[in-house]
């Protein structure tokens, strides 16, 4: 596949692989997590960030919408997103950006152009690219065409994932990955039904499967208080990692960085009163998971490696 959906090109990423790296994410996503820091990558087309803050009552919105989609209030514009087509018409013709688009398409060699820019600085840092999301296994022919290429430039290549993609898809893009940065999010599988809207067993699958392969992994663990850091949860990570031959993984606080985003998609952020794990918490699971076996790394560590 020549084209595909993108959102974001984040250089000088320091959290998404070894080294110095260029993060390139996805649109589109199978889960429906509700902590998800890029809710803009969630739908596979393009979509509409509203910044009503901006807005300078020009009214070219309201105008020029075909589907009549957008009302101007006191606050600022509005979206109907039942009305709303994405022709982007307002975002692309907003004098003061109050409107935004979220994912363009970009071709193979644009992509792969973009990359090597950086090529010193992967050199240098020993880093590469790394393709997120999203979750880039949504467009895995498009993916596997960036991947061919980048190997063809010697850059050292990882894909975030969610593991919730077809086998063929992982098989196919084993020989130009040399990392997979793994996010098993929930194990547990009545709260993976629950919270992420989709079934366990083919993330269990896919990530023995990769393991069976000799694939390169980072297995990581969003740590989400009363979500996924019960006891019957951890436990379940430790036997997942052991059964994969998995014997180290990262753990990376929950946060609310992404929170704002979901009024500007006009989406409705759950986790408001979910709070970061603090130190003590983290202490606990650190030392839970130690004590089984497991090794814990952490974004600080990989930092000053």
């Amino acid at each position: 596949m020549n084209k595909g959906i993108i959102f974001n090109i984040q250089r000088f990423s320091l959290h998404d692989g070894p080294g110095i790296r260029t993060t390139i994410f996805f649109k589109g996503c199978p889960l429906s997590c509700p902590w998800c820091q890029n809710p803009e990558g969630m739908r596979p087309e393009k979509d509409l960030f509203r910044h009503s803050a901006r807005c300078i009552a020009c009214r070219f919105c309201v105008e020029h919408c075909p589907e009549k989609a957008v009302e101007l209030t006191e606050n600022g514009p509005v979206i109907n997103r039942d009305l709303c087509s994405l022709c982007l018409i307002c975002a692309e013709n907003c004098p003061v950006e109050a409107f935004e688009k979220a994912g363009r398409e970009i071709t193979v060699g644009e992509l792969v152009n973009e990359i090597i820019k950086d090529r010193i600085i992967f050199e240098e840092s020993g880093g590469g690219a790394t393709f997120s999301g999203g979750e880039p296994l949504m467009q895995s022919g498009f993916l596997i065409s960036v991947l061919k290429a980048l190997k063809n430039e010697g850059i050292h290549t990882a894909i975030e994932t969610s593991g919730y993609a077809s086998w063929e898809s992982f098989r196919d893009t084993l020989p130009y990955t040399d990392l997979y940065l793994f996010d098993l999010k929930i194990v547990d599988p009545g709260k993976c039904k629950e919270f992420l809207g989709v079934n366990i067993e083919p993330i269990l699958e896919n990530l023995n499967k990769l393991a069976k392969n000799n694939a390169d992994i980072l297995v990581r663990i969003p740590v989400i208080p009363s979500v996924n850091d019960d006891l019957r949860n951890l436990n379940l990570v430790v036997k997942t990692l052991n059964s994969a031959g998995i014997d180290s993984l990262e753990l990376i606080p929950y946060h609310k960085l992404g929170s704002a985003k979901y009024s500007n998609l006009d989406l409705n952020y759950s986790m408001h009163n979910i709070e970061p794990p603090g130190p003590d918490q983290l202490d606990r699971i650190t030392k839970l998971l130690e004590a089984s076996g497991i090794i814990i790394h952490s974004e600080v560590e990989r930092e000053n490696d």
